[in-house]
């Protein structure tokens, strides 16, 4: 999974040549689930899910549907602060050296809670998934290519 959220300032001229309109399920499903949101630009995630990126009470966030319109994922970007004691502990305990770049709280229908972060130490970068606990779900580990600039990935946990 990664960190799908874009900061809001920032999208390029061809992300937002590339934005299409989603489709009229997928709009009515968001709407159901944020009625008071009034403005979200949307992307085809991939073939068949549909990402909104939106505000929603002072809080950057992003929702995936599926074309159908089934709600699958939803993400608040936080600080790295405002994450659970327990998630900076484990962050400590496993990824020391490592600085904490992004953070979001993170809802499936299926895991009502966790949290993503991704980390970096050097050429290396960590997607690390918790709960709130402090239990590593999953983590996916990039590493620059010194000739390209482009990462290797591996999934580490899943």
């Amino acid at each position: 999974m990664l960190i799908t959220m874009l900061s809001f300032g920032i999208l390029s001229t061809s992300c937002a040549q590339n934005q299409k309109a989603a489709p009229a399920a997928v709009q009515a499903a968001f709407k159901a689930k944020f009625p008071t949101v009034q403005k979200a630009k949307w992307d085809l995630e991939e073939e068949g899910e549909w990402e909104a990126e939106f505000k929603s009470g002072g809080k950057e966030m992003s929702a995936n549907f599926k074309t159908d319109g089934t709600w699958m994922e939803m993400e608040t970007k936080l600080e790295e602060s405002n994450l659970p004691q327990a998630v900076k502990d484990a962050i400590a305990a496993q990824f020391a050296g490592y600085k904490a770049e992004e953070a979001a709280l993170v809802e499936t229908p299926a895991q009502p809670a966790a949290y993503e972060v991704e980390l970096e130490k050097g050429d290396t970068t960590v997607e690390a998934l918790f709960n709130a606990d402090g239990t590593l779900l999953k983590q996916k580990t990039e590493k620059e290519d010194d000739d390209d600039g482009k990462g290797k990935g591996s999934d580490d946990k899943e």
